[in-house]
């Protein structure tokens, strides 16, 4: 038997980390090399952090702090 690791929402493990789109260290660690948002089922956070992890991953794209795509390499 193949048995996983039960991923734990760290937001909700620690309620002193918040979600906020100005920690841009923390929020680059939920979205990949070419700019996508990270799944829940990847990430291990709960349906309720990943719907405001979107929302502020989303505000920070549109302020500039995170790119929406990375440059492709060719």
């Amino acid at each position: 038997m193949n048995r996983t690791r039960v991923k734990v929402c760290r937001f909700c493990e620690d309620k002193a980390l918040k979600i906020d789109y100005k920690d841009v260290r923390l929020l680059q660690r939920f979205i990949t090399e070419r700019g996508k948002i990270i799944p829940r089922r990847m990430s291990g956070t709960c349906a309720r952090h990943q719907r405001q992890l979107t929302r502020v991953l989303k505000r920070a794209r549109q302020i500039a702090l995170l790119p929406f795509a990375s440059e492709t390499v060719r």
